[in-house]
């Protein structure tokens, strides 16, 4: 810890029974730190231990469970990605960090966030409106949304996701729609749209979700679609457009 970033001042109070441990835990550090460093760099191996993945951890019951599944996949003869011989190995010898080593696909400590799930839920919902209520326009109706929402309005279809730099919104399309038979209407589909796109679904969702509450047995019409897909368009670009169009 750099002491020159020590500016702040913070009191606390111990118990003796708390004090004799950090007391021994000094004591076995070679420049016997005073009390303070040591609560200090306690305090700093806490932290760094809590920012780090978790590690695998059996208790005796697990490990007993685990044993006699091995066991049983053995007799039955199960054929599985997981082998029984090297989990028993794992935990007869205590090497827990194996499994995660042996099967990171698995045990890779990902959990998607609410909020990305909750925005990925929003945008599928906005398309479904956009693509069924499109569906079900007149073609003088397509024909004014190709042009007054142009370049959008010829293409009226969810492109999905940017593969690379939006994977976490894009795999968690790709599960409500194929695992849990969600938006079916997006089904099929690669879902890669090969560019940034959260942001314009966002521009998009602001204007789409005072719509939501009104599409209650009806579809989206022609201007609310026109409007929906050109707030797809950056606003600077709309200003470009517009002094080119002046």
């Amino acid at each position: 810890m750099n002491a020159q970033s020590m500016t702040e001042r913070f009191e606390m109070r111990l118990d003796s029974s708390v004090l004799e441990h950090v007391d021994a835990w000094r004591g076995r550090q070679s420049d016997l730190p005073s009390r303070s460093e040591a609560v200090r760099r306690l305090v700093d191996a806490g932290l760094s231990a809590t920012g780090s993945s978790e590690q695998i951890r059996l208790g005796d019951g697990d490990k007993l469970i685990l044993i006699m599944l091995c066991q049983l996949f053995r007799q039955l003869k199960l054929k599985s990605e997981i082998e029984p011989d090297f989990v028993e190995a794992v935990i007869y010898g205590g090497h827990h960090w194996g499994l995660e080593w042996k099967y990171p696909g698995i045990l890779h400590g990902h959990e998607d966030s609410k909020a990305v799930l909750s925005e990925v839920v929003d945008v599928l919902d906005m398309w479904n409106f956009i693509e069924r209520g499109f569906a079900d326009l007149s073609k003088k109706d397509k024909d004014r949304v190709a042009s007054d929402a142009e370049p959008f309005g010829k293409h009226v279809k969810f492109s999905g996701f940017d593969g690379n730099n939006e994977g976490e919104h894009r795999r968690i399309a790709r599960f409500l729609i194929d695992k849990l038979d969600r938006f079916s209407a997006f089904e099929g589909r690669e879902l890669d749209a090969h560019m940034p796109t959260i942001d314009a679904y966002r521009r998009m969702l602001s204007v789409f979700t005072p719509m939501r509450s009104t599409l209650a047995g009806r579809e989206l019409n022609a201007s609310e679609i026109v409007e929906l897909l050109n707030a797809k368009l950056h606003p600077e670009r709309r200003k470009s457009a517009a002094k080119t169009q002046g």
